[in-house]
């Protein structure tokens, strides 16, 4: 059974960093590719960051310089280093894993999904 848990969600003043860490167990790692997507009040979900079948990261323009995500050489724990963080990054952020040569970019590739876990940025 495919688990995905992430941590590392709290409330941070802007300008602060948090790092959001996700585990993933239950699939054969090398098979599988992660990403992150967050949901802000109101709003769809949306996609933050994903790691290619090559192991390199892509970035959602909103984040791309402050945002850095890493999956580890196992594949099984994909973290996400938020820099800068604006009032505009609060969210619900999923972690989420797909097959790899699914287009990472697109929600529907991802058959995995974790619970969430709340950031919140306070101006």
């Amino acid at each position: 059974q495919v688990q995905l848990v992430e941590s590392g969600g709290e409330s941070v003043q802007s300008g602060g960093s948090l790092r959001l860490s996700c585990a993933a167990s239950g699939y054969t790692y090398s098979s599988y590719c992660m990403g992150w997507f967050r949901q802000a009040p109101g709003k769809e979900r949306e996609g933050v960051a994903y790691i290619g079948s090559d192991g390199k990261p892509t970035y959602a323009d909103s984040v791309k310089g402050r945002f850095t995500s890493s999956q580890n050489n196992t594949k099984n724990t994909l973290s996400l280093q938020m820099n800068s963080l604006k009032f505009e990054d609060t969210a619900v952020y999923y972690c989420a894993a797909r097959l790899c040569f699914f287009n990472g970019s697109r929600e529907a590739s991802y058959g995995w999904w974790g619970q969430g876990t709340q950031v919140t940025v306070s101006s």
